[in-house]
């Protein structure tokens, strides 16, 4: 645990990847996408300090020395959430998918939690996929990127009639964390697949249905500019939305400035 002035802080980072966007795994055909999409996401460094860059080859694809180093030796977590996140039309083994992620479970014991993901446009071999998940992982909690280009499609809305099948799967499984990427987009995801407007017309309909949900706000500047509670009057759950800055690309170069940036870390005494 960090410790100053005396005081503990149990530090929990709740988006982190691990992540390979490099040549070798860009899908053919698609090299474009998938090297505009690493360089714009490479990009965001400018908004750090200079100290802090990183090559763009040492950012395409994520050691686990530097994952180590970066995440427990200088950044203080004591436990760490993995959001699977696919881009499968442009990453052949994804950017980094559920098995790279828990690949990494037996190297850090007790230290990490993999969320698995659904994408509804895939249909009834996603929800089984989802089940199949469920079994191996006993997930906690499900990463939806609403902006990922599937056969053809640029994006889906939470409020679409395909997603309900999720969420109730999500239900039934008891999955409760349903956490959201939303914000600010990386080339050349359409901004509109970002538009938050999607997310209060399911936290209503499952509100009080044991099931939670965080948005993922990719900004720099704070981790709390655009944050709602959503609760029922006549139930004690909430449903948090809670806004996290995605600051990989944009580290500081004190160790705790990092894990206080590093997509909503959370301390209790």
């Amino acid at each position: 645990m960090y410790e100053k002035n005396g005081e503990k802080y149990y530090i929990v980072d709740s988006h982190l990847h691990f992540w390979d966007a490099s040549p070798a795994n860009w899908v053919k055909g698609q090299e474009e996408y998938a090297k505009g999409w690493i360089e714009c996401f490479h990009a965001y460094q400018g908004l750090g300090p200079a100290e802090t860059h990183w090559s763009l080859e040492h950012f395409q694809k994520y050691s686990v020395e530097d994952f180590e180093k970066d995440v427990f030796t200088e950044g203080y977590v004591d436990k760490a959430i993995f959001q699977s996140t696919y881009l499968k039309e442009w990453y052949t083994t994804g950017f980094n998918d559920i098995e790279a992620n828990a690949a990494l479970l037996d190297r850090f014991p007790g230290k990490l939690i993999v969320n698995g993901r659904f994408d509804p446009r895939e249909g009834t071999a996603g929800l089984e996929q989802l089940e199949a998940d469920n079994a191996k992982y006993d997930l906690k909690g499900v990463k939806l990127y609403t902006a990922e280009w599937y056969q053809g499609s640029r994006g889906y809305k939470l409020s679409d009639e395909i997603c309900k099948p999720f969420f109730d799967k999500c239900v039934e499984l008891g999955i409760k964390n349903i956490h959201v990427h939303k914000g600010p987009t990386i080339w050349p995801l359409d901004k509109d697949a970002f538009d938050v407007s999607d997310v209060d017309h399911v936290a209503t309909d499952y509100n009080g249905r044991s099931t939670s949900s965080s948005s993922t706000r990719a900004c720099r500047g704070s981790r709390t500019s655009a944050s709602w509670r959503r609760r029922s009057p006549t139930s004690t759950r909430a449903w948090p939305w809670s806004s996290v800055a995605s600051c990989t690309p944009a580290r500081s170069s004190s160790p705790r400035s990092w894990a206080s940036c590093s997509s909503g870390s959370a301390r209790t005494r």
